[in-house]
């Protein structure tokens, strides 16, 4: 008889591709995980695996069956999860993501608001690119994930939370007007710092710039956006920055902020989860409770008057009654 432990050993070993660091995460002994494997192959009368010194790979037969697999042990999990939740909201471990360019933004604010409405809810935070976090979520190692949308390629429920509009972060001697509104043909491509690949953010910021002329983006591989807005503020280009990350990341009396012409570019926020999840009442609770702490009226967030960074930050202190404010 197939176990769940065996599926358990077997997708991770499809994920590390390792017996070593397979058994690891499994928290068991290299020898009782390759036993486990062999009998569910023994089971099955197929081979999953093909050995070969310090790797492992799959057949066809054993990928196919790894992904199955990974379908069964999530939804154990929801079914586990709709046991535990009956008759309660928000109580218990939430396994949460967040990619990195909300996370230092949003979770300041929001992580305290939801402690003191649920305080027996216990979060599990994962910070990491969009890509992994809907691998992890479709795998059910996530519940939720806070992104930005839409998400492709997998069989989830979305609820938006708020629009975030984009600003263009110039250096304070930049010639234009502070009150100068910008499109995409004013920006030069060969001076637009972004993130490094896997970021949303940077894919976001190359679409709207999509048909600008010039040779492509700065070759700057920046992992985090407060590194591009230091190369920002010391003149080596400039950068789409999110309406939300304003209040932390443009602080630089060397750096102003452009608005863009109507209609302005953004992205839309929100959370995603399994379409099987049980647990769609917490989420949406959870959702409410972070629109409530964001302080979000009407769905966007608030905007900054493009001045100086200074400027910028008095105004949104002094806006917080129905915007965003951006700590």
């Amino acid at each position: 008889m197939i176990t769940f432990r065996q599926l358990r050993y077997f997708v991770a070993l499809s994920r590390h591709r390792h017996f070593g660091r397979a058994a690891e995460a499994c928290t068991v002994t290299q020898p009782a995980l390759s036993m486990q494997i062999r009998e569910l192959e023994t089971e099955l009368g197929l081979d999953l695996v093909e050995r070969r010194p310090g790797e492992v790979v799959l057949t066809e037969t054993g990928a196919e069956i790894a992904s199955r697999a990974e379908g069964v042990l999530s939804a154990t999990r929801d079914l586990v999860e709709f046991a535990r939740s009956r008759g309660r909201v928000l109580g218990g471990r939430l396994h949460l993501g967040v990619i990195p360019s909300l996370a230092p933004y949003v979770l300041p604010k929001v992580l305290p608001a939801i402690q003191r409405r649920y305080p027996d809810l216990e979060i599990e935070l994962r910070e990491t690119q969009t890509r992994q976090l809907v691998s992890e979520l479709a795998q059910g190692s996530l519940d939720l994930v806070m992104m930005a949308l839409p998400v492709h390629g997998a069989d989830v429920e979305i609820h938006d939370l708020f629009d975030d509009a984009f600003l263009l972060a110039v250096p304070a001697g930049d010639p234009r007007p502070a009150r100068a509104r910008v499109s995409g043909a004013d920006i030069d491509r060969e001076r637009l710092i972004l993130l490094e690949e896997g970021h949303c953010l940077r894919d976001q910021a190359l679409a709207y710039c999509s048909g600008v002329g010039g040779s492509g983006p700065m070759g700057l591989g920046a992992t985090s956006l407060a590194t591009v807005m230091q190369m920002v503020a010391n003149g080596y280009g400039v950068t789409l920055v999110p309406q939300v990350a304003v209040e932390v990341e443009v602080r630089d009396p060397r750096i102003r902020l452009l608005r863009f012409a109507d209609p302005e570019p953004g992205r839309k926020i929100g959370l995603v989860w399994r379409r099987t999840s049980p647990r769609k009442p917490d989420f949406l609770a959870l959702g409410d409770v972070m629109v409530e702490a964001l302080g979000i009226a009407g769905g966007r967030a608030g905007r900054a008057t493009p001045r100086s960074s200074k400027a910028v930050r008095g105004a949104a202190s002094r806006s917080r009654a129905g915007r965003l404010s951006n700590r």
